[in-house]
């Protein structure tokens, strides 16, 4: 027979301060551990968003990233050419050659700055990214000098408002437009005219090139084609693919937020147990009189556990609440892969929510069962002559 769950919320109404302060301790542990989450998620989905699945990456054989690898402009012309290359209304191929350059522009709250990519790109290379809009101002205009930035760009580095000039290269690049990439990597960029920016760094090659195939099959026989053609010495993967492999970038945020958050778990664990044992204490008699009304050791140890388990959940909740706040807001780490600087927005999903809260019921769990089976082990007699 198991003994109602109102026993236990009722003892945990009764003791309402020793309640507030352990389900505080849960709340602060689980609040860390979904924030850090919810860093790791974010950097995670700014990679994973970006990119179409029909499009095709085309690097330096054994680059990893756009930002060491190089390309002749005979190879593009090859590249461009070949079989299963989506072409537009004219006939003419959808393909962009397109290079790379990290500048080091001062942060708006920190002079030393950090590296940001300007990408050199063609009015194809705009058309292959159709989540990039502009929201203010207008796209550059070929053979000009002028940039557009992204929008978490802009809020984040000075000298990156429309009308504003940037420093780099040759001469100055007057900003033009803002543009926004729906939370993908490119929010992190400044574009600008490829043939321009080749010709202020003195470069005679791309750094990639991005095509759109017909269909995803074909891009699957292309990107074999081109890893095997050794006159080429490219190699090719799918859009989605390359940025894929970037989310290693998260792996040291959530290595770390998983480390503080379970040391925190620790200590909640442990003031569980705490709230726990003097529940146990200042019970005895009850749980003498719980077993002389015929309830089981079992059930004893479980009505224990369970209220255990919901004063962490409690907790749980409230962690939660305290965290979502950060959903949305937009911030920026270091690319590992790229050594330049990625902004992206916290991302507290629902299942990041549904971890935290088994996070907290696990905390409970491991809390409160010692204390519960030294409940569920009390003699009657002692029990009930305490």
């Amino acid at each position: 027979m198991a003994i109602p769950l109102k026993y236990n919320v009722r003892n945990l109404y009764v003791r309402k301060t020793s309640t507030l302060f352990t389900a505080g301790s849960i709340a602060l542990t689980v609040a860390v551990f979904l924030t850090m989450m919810a860093l790791a998620n974010g950097l995670k989905t700014a990679f994973t968003s970006t990119g179409k699945p029909r499009n095709m990456v085309v690097l330096r054989q054994n680059s990893d990233t756009e930002t060491n690898s190089s390309i002749a402009p005979a190879d593009f012309q090859k590249i461009k050419y070949l079989d299963g290359v989506e072409r537009d209304e004219r006939g003419v191929p959808i393909a962009s050659a397109e290079t790379i350059v990290l500048i080091n522009l001062p942060r708006i709250d920190d002079p030393a700055g950090s590296n940001v990519i300007v990408r050199g790109l063609s009015e194809v290379g705009q058309r292959l990214r159709p989540q990039v809009q502009i929201k203010e101002g207008r796209w550059f205009r070929p053979g000009s000098r002028e940039v557009v930035v992204s929008e978490a760009t802009a809020r984040r580095f000075v000298s990156t408002q429309i009308g504003e000039r940037l420093r780099f290269g040759k001469s100055e690049w007057i900003v033009v437009g803002i543009f926004t990439a729906g939370g993908t990597a490119f929010d992190s960029e400044i574009w600008c005219d490829v043939n321009q920016l080749m010709n202020d760094y003195n470069r005679v090659i791309y750094s990639s090139i991005l095509a759109e195939t017909t269909d995803q099959e074909t891009l699957a026989k292309l990107v074999e084609r081109v890893k095997e053609d050794r006159n080429l010495r490219l190699d090719a993967m799918s859009e989605t693919a390359y940025y894929g492999k970037q989310t290693s970038s998260a792996l040291p945020v959530q290595i770390l937020g998983t480390f503080i958050a379970v040391l925190m778990a620790v200590g909640a664990a442990f003031a569980a147990m705490n709230a726990m044992y003097t529940a146990v204490a200042n019970r005895t008699r009850e749980i003498g009189t719980l077993r002389v009304l015929g309830f089981s050791r079992f059930s004893i140890w479980l009505s224990f556990a369970i209220e255990s388990v919901a004063l962490s959940l409690l907790g749980g909740i409230i962690g939660c609440l305290v965290a979502l706040p950060i959903n949305g807001l937009t911030t920026g780490t270091t690319n590992f892969s790229t050594f330049s600087e990625v902004a992206f927005q916290f991302r507290v999903s629902r299942d990041l929510i549904i971890t935290a809260l088994v996070f907290s019921a696990l905390i409970g769990l491991f809390g409160g069962s010692l204390p519960a089976l030294k409940a569920a082990r009390e003699k009657i007699v002692n029990a009930l002559r305490s």
